[in-house]
């Protein structure tokens, strides 16, 4: 898998709604991950992006494949540093590329972790995002 197509770096980072400032926490990175993606957003909040977090973080970036285990537990995981009003930003291949995740798996895992999903983006050729965050009676 590889580089962003179509839009520009930029537009994808702006899909995902960051922008300069925020902390963008990254869980599951592995070769088949998207770097055109991850450069666009660490141009977009004017920062690399962290693996382990020393603040609460606006957003957790968390690749996740069909074989990559348990994504209850994984969802759960990336609870631990994310910002009461943070999001977390589930990218998993697109239908047709190898480790597409269901998107009923999707809704059940993130329903059972405490979350919603309240919405999706086309980010690349290869990966789709799914948007994840604490329903508002739990946010601060």
């Amino acid at each position: 898998m590889g580089s962003t197509a179509g839009p520009s770096r930029a537009s994808a980072a702006e899909k995902l709604g960051l922008s300069k400032g925020n902390v963008v926490q990254e869980f599951g990175w592995d070769e088949d991950c998207d770097d055109e993606l991850r450069f666009a957003i660490e141009d977009a909040i004017d920062s690399e992006l962290i693996e382990d977090a020393v603040e609460a973080v606006d957003a957790v970036l968390q690749w996740f494949r069909d074989d990559d285990g348990d994504l209850t537990d994984v969802l759960v995981d990336a609870l631990a540093d994310l910002a009461p009003n943070g999001q977390i930003w589930l990218l998993t291949p697109k239908v047709g590329r190898e480790g597409t995740v269901d998107p009923a798996d999707i809704s059940e895992a993130a329903l059972t972790a405490g979350l919603s999903l309240t919405g999706g983006a086309s980010v690349s050729a290869d990966w789709t995002a799914n948007k994840l965050v604490r329903p508002k009676g739990g946010r601060k």
